[in-house]
């Protein structure tokens, strides 16, 4: 499911118009959360988050945000919910072909000349994309001495990307998504089928690191030839935008890539100086040289 349609269906679930008091309440249910829990979405997008809240209130049988702020503060499986719908867990292996089929052609050339490659995939949800970078990097030659750290701040969700196994319903899109990303091999190479799933092989996860990371609360981990994330910032608010795109900069080596969503962008951050557009289109840059 692509963001928009998921948004829309979350929709159908929202009142049409938005209160002052609706405002007020569901800034106090975001501040009981952070200061109760320590989870801060308090500067997601207004409309996202607001979706999301009002699904869960249907799904619990509530009425207002101030009743489910009372059950949020006094039942934690509530806000494991909550907190679970507040995940963005949208993603495709090889999603948006012509990104993989740019890194390709542009990335990989840079990244040849590296005795050892680390990458990061921030939001990387159930790993169908680090998954794919593998498989990518495979292809060229380059996975042995790659570590990929794949990372996101649901904990459940990274459990299921460390199985490496995925509906097979879904292999159909999956492999037009690599044959279009210019893939070299049949992508039915890279997986056995057991029951409803594609069971990927063990050795695409051998070097890559499935961990907890909060873009919005946690800070930089290590030094990164190539980060990734992306159609996670279409969800945060300007302010926190700046602050994610602070983390990446941080994190990035000198010459280091970043790669974007396709509807994401440095063009209206402080950091567009900072980067050299190498696919405008498919959003990669380049972290400039400081000197």
């Amino acid at each position: 499911m692509k963001e928009d349609q998921h948004e829309s269906a979350s929709t159908m679930t929202t009142p049409e118009d938005c209160t002052d008091l609706e405002r007020i309440e569901i800034q106090l249910l975001l501040d009981g959360i952070f200061l109760k829990y320590g989870f801060d979405f308090r500067h997601y997008t207004f409309s996202s988050i607001r979706r999301r809240i009002w699904h869960r209130i249907k799904v619990e049988k509530l009425q207002t945000v101030t009743a489910l702020l009372d059950r949020v503060l006094h039942d934690p499986a509530t806000m494991e919910q909550l907190y679970a719908d507040f995940s963005i867990n949208v993603t495709e292996m090889f999603r948006d072909p012509t990104f993989f089929k740019a890194f390709r052609e542009k990335i990989v050339p840079v990244l040849k000349d590296l005795p050892s490659i680390r990458i990061w995939h921030a939001g990387c949800s159930t790993g169908e994309e680090a998954y794919s970078m593998a498989i990518l990097l495979h292809e060229e030659g380059l996975y042995e001495k790659t570590r990929i750290y794949a990372t996101d701040m649901n904990g459940k969700v990274l459990d299921k990307a460390r199985t490496g196994k995925f509906p097979l319903y879904r292999m159909k899109t999956y492999t037009s998504n690599y044959i279009n990303s210019e893939g070299k091999n049949a992508f039915s190479e890279y997986y056995t089928t057991k029951d409803e799933y594609a069971c990927f092989h063990s050795y695409l996860a051998e070097n890559i690191v499935f961990a907890q990371h909060n873009l919005v609360t946690d800070g930089s981990f290590n030094e990164f030839h190539v980060i990734i994330c992306r159609n996670v910032l279409i969800y945060f608010d300007r302010d926190l935008q700046e602050r994610v795109h602070q983390l990446f900069y941080d994190s990035l080596a000198t010459s280091g890539i970043l790669g974007l969503g396709n509807r994401e962008g440095l063009s209206y951050s402080n950091y567009d100086n900072r980067y050299i557009d190498l696919d405008k289109k498919e959003k990669l840059y380049q972290k400039k040289s400081l000197s």
